[in-house]
């Protein structure tokens, strides 16, 4: 941390609106570089968001300027878990619902839709999605690809279908 960086940080705990505006400016692009890492890409925005909000009323609180960007990252993946937490919240619909629901959508949107539901995927579920579905590997086969244990993989797999599915389900 620069020494500049640090003063900053300390001008931002004494309440100064404009420190505090130019230190949440300078770490916006760090945030959502971890962000991306720990939060579903579709709530990549909201976890920054809140994130920044949070530090800004809490700045004060920091007991040490070099422990800064500890506490943004902490502060990024707790948001993250937060939002995580809230989407697997809702009541799941039985299989005919969703089919009912499903069917009342053409295929030009059910396509589009999927590939918006796979373009919102975090990269680890997108990966076995793309090698299980599309490219028709087996789970052994992508345990080894991935050097991973298999049912680490199935576990993967399920998580990112059911991603899709709250996904298209949520349109």
């Amino acid at each position: 941390m620069k020494n500049t960086d640090t003063n900053l940080i300390l001008a931002a705990q004494t309440g100064d609106p404009k420190a505090i505006s130019r230190l949440l400016t300078l770490c916006h692009a760090d945030a959502r570089r971890y962000a991306y890492r720990h939060c579903a890409a579709s709530d990549v925005d909201d976890a920054v968001q809140e994130s920044l909000l949070l530090m800004s009323r809490k700045i004060h609180t920091l007991k040490a300027a070099a422990a800064f960007s500890s506490w943004l990252f902490v502060v990024i993946k707790r948001e993250c878990r937060r939002l995580e937490r809230i989407l697997l919240k809702h009541e799941p619909l039985d299989d005919e619902t969703a089919e009912q629901q499903l069917a009342h959508r053409t295929d030009t949107d059910l396509r589009i839709d999927l590939a918006h539901a796979l373009e919102s995927l975090p990269a680890h579920y997108l990966e076995v999605v793309l090698l299980r579905d599309f490219e028709e590997l087996t789970i052994a086969e992508i345990a080894g690809k991935l050097k991973e244990p298999a049912g680490a993989i199935k576990s993967r797999l399920h998580r990112a279908r059911e991603l899709v599915r709250e996904y298209l389900l949520a349109q």
